[in-house]
């Protein structure tokens, strides 16, 4: 019939056929809800499942009682080096079908799966990647905050905050009009990103927000500026936004 629209397939990739044995998963920025369902069914019939300390309770609480669950987070104190990480993941492929390697967010945001790709492949181990979605655009949006906006921000640029102790980073390369700079891991450098920020071109009355615990019953947004980065009482995990669109909606509340 003329005018009618083509009608859309939607299609299911079926992995049946493929042998693989570790999957790098994405557990998303918060809880389960957050969790893709490719990742669910996996932690479902995991064997074992290595995963990071800010991986959320609930998600966690998916995996098999009979599966074998590690711990390779960060703590105060004690973390297990990526070379033993990458070692431990080549150990238990050798041993185990289903070998789930969960990560907050996504594996290649800041997350080493870049690397532990690289180095199973290198074993000759099955790998798959099964995205998550990042902190660097989910807590934002669940504050109401578009990385992009039409006539406001034409890009988004995410950044480690360990680059506020990186003598090569040049702040000025990192502050363009029209970007929204998005900053995961900065909250203990958040004195010195806020210097070599205003030092790199920026305004101290440049908007600014902080999500402390982004797509949680604990989620808190503070909206301010950038010249007021420093004194903020926020603690990590958190994601801070800098840029105009950081004022988009702002609540008369904000500090």
């Amino acid at each position: 019939m003329r005018g009618c629209p083509t009608p859309i397939r939607f299609v299911t990739r079926n992995l049946s056929d493929r042998v693989v044995t570790v999957y790098l998963v994405g557990a998303g920025p918060g809880g389960v809800d957050t969790l893709t369902v490719r990742g669910f069914r996996l932690l479902e019939r995991a064997e074992v499942v290595v995963h990071d300390r800010l991986v959320d309770q609930d998600v966690l609480a998916l995996i098999p009682s009979g599966a074998e669950r590690i711990d390779v987070g960060k703590h105060k104190g004690a973390a297990a080096s990526q070379a033993l990480i990458n070692a431990l993941l080549i150990s238990l492929a050798k041993r185990h079908d289903c070998v789930v390697r969960l990560k907050g967010g996504d594996p290649f945001v800041f997350g080493r799966g870049g690397e532990e790709l690289l180095v199973l492949r290198d074993a000759r181990v099955p790998v798959e990647i099964v995205p998550g979605v990042t902190s660097a655009i989910a807590a934002p949006a669940v504050a109401g905050i578009p990385v992009t906006h039409r006539g406001i921000a034409n890009g988004v640029l995410i950044v480690t905050g360990h680059a506020g102790l990186d003598p090569e980073i040049n702040f000025a390369d990192l502050c363009h009009r029209g970007v929204t700079l998005v900053i995961l891991m900065g909250v203990e450098q958040r004195e010195t990103i806020a210097r070599c920020l205003v030092g790199g071109g920026l305004t101290a009355q440049t908007p600014l927000a902080v999500i402390e615990r982004a797509c949680t019953p604990g989620q808190h947004v503070v909206r301010t500026s950038l010249g007021r980065l420093a004194s903020l009482d926020v603690t990590p995990p958190a994601v801070i936004v800098v840029g105009a669109v950081a004022a988009i909606g702002r609540p008369s509340s904000s500090e």
